[in-house]
């Protein structure tokens, strides 16, 4: 007994064999969720309705797991479903009411993610509502979105730095004549933690900073590219769009409103560490007590942010363990065909695409280099993959 004590006063990491396994377990599931969100994604759908059923299917496949263990072991959401459709940026997960549906070549961007003991597996997939190859400008963001997550797979590696990536995120983007969406954060994730004080942004502006960081080996990281059409600098168009929070921890301000601190009590008690939507809270009560409980920062918003209207904006996200053989990505979905106006021709992306996931070692591992790659290049139709594939070849 004195011995799990002991590890549970540690943190607990990749070094950990039933950490991995919880982290796999976490992604196998939110993997099979968003299959489930995509087959309910057709015209005349209601987005609540889709986001509810990613939510239900994910407590449900975590409600059966770890029912006879001695300790009671967290599981559920990480990151409540959103479907955010065309120049909508991300976070929209209406409440009940609301009567947004789907329609026929719309770009609809899925996120979510699950967690198993606060060991967090995300993912973020983009997919066009149409028969047939994506084209135009279409293909163009999403193969952008798609091609940069593919770099920065292979540049979110021990040793390297943080800031690097970031420049080729934006290279990447600038290739298909797309911007990257400002403000982007792709965080490093611990126990319980989301946001993970290690990161790098998709774009740097100089409202947006982060600190210099070089990432190590056993570390996992949510890599979070959005790419636009547009201009990549989303505005907020209605704060009461907003439904998606997470409760700061570090915040003791004493709540006035009766409202108020009967949500967060609430929210201690059923989101402690996770965000949440407050379609999963008391409705009457949470609108009273959520305003005060985000002006004073117990609760941090995901705003629903906007591009212009038509523009297309194109999300791809997922998880990725930095173990000791390599970078080992445990969620993704495979893309539709695109068919992109442009092509990549920079030697330097060409480069970093023909980059092995795993480490080589010895004689037979220059096949699995070779398999690793393939796994990237299925999923897109999108041409640098092919370079990639030659180079590795």
């Amino acid at each position: 007994m004195s011995s799990e004590d002991e590890r549970d006063e540690k943190e607990l990491d990749l070094t950990s064999p039933e950490v991995v396994t919880k982290y796999k377990s976490a992604a196998e599931i939110v993997n099979k969720a968003l299959q489930v969100v995509l087959a309910e994604c057709k015209p005349g759908a209601k987005i609540v309705d889709i986001c509810e059923k990613g939510d239900a299917f994910i407590k449900e496949q975590t409600g059966s797991m770890y029912k006879s263990a001695k300790k009671k072991i967290e599981r559920g959401v990480a990151f409540p479903t959103c479907v955010s459709v065309n120049n909508v940026v991300g976070h929209f997960s209406p409440l009940a009411g609301d009567e947004s549906v789907l329609a026929e070549g719309d770009m609809v961007k899925i996120d979510m993610g699950c967690h198993i003991d606060g060991f967090i597996a995300l993912v973020g997939h983009t997919h066009v509502l149409q028969e047939g190859p994506v084209t135009g400008r279409k293909a163009d963001v999403l193969a952008a979105a798609n091609t940069a997550a593919e770099v920065a797979l292979r540049l979110v590696r021990p040793g390297k730095k943080n800031h690097a990536v970031t420049e080729a995120i934006q290279k990447v983007a600038e290739a298909y004549d797309c911007k990257v969406v400002e403000g982007v954060i792709s965080h490093q994730m611990k126990q319980n933690v989301i946001d993970g004080s290690k990161s790098f942004l998709s774009v740097s502006t100089p409202e947006t900073r982060v600190d210099d960081a070089e990432f190590e080996e056993n570390e996992v990281y949510a890599i979070d590219i959005v790419a636009s059409t547009g201009d990549g600098k989303p505005k907020l168009l209605d704060e009461k769009q907003t439904t998606i929070y997470r409760k700061d921890e570090s915040i003791h301000y004493q709540l006035k409103m009766k409202a108020s601190r009967s949500l967060i009590s609430e929210v201690k008690e059923n989101f402690p560490h996770m965000p949440f939507t407050s379609r999963s809270l008391e409705e009457k009560r949470a609108r009273l007590g959520l305003v005060e409980c985000v002006n004073h920062g117990h609760l941090q918003p995901y705003p629903v942010l906007y591009e212009k209207p038509g523009d297309f904006v194109a999300q791809i996200k997922f998880t990725v363990l930095l173990m000791p053989n390599g970078s080992d990505r445990i969620t993704s979905h495979t893309l539709q065909e695109l068919q992109p106006t442009k092509t990549i021709d920079d030697p330097e992306i060409k480069g970093w695409l023909a980059l092995g996931i795993k480490k080589k070692k010895g004689g037979g591992k220059k096949k699995k280099a070779k398999k690793a790659g393939e796994k990237g290049e299925a999923s897109t139709e999108a041409e640098p993959m092919e370079a990639s594939s030659n180079a590795e070849a």
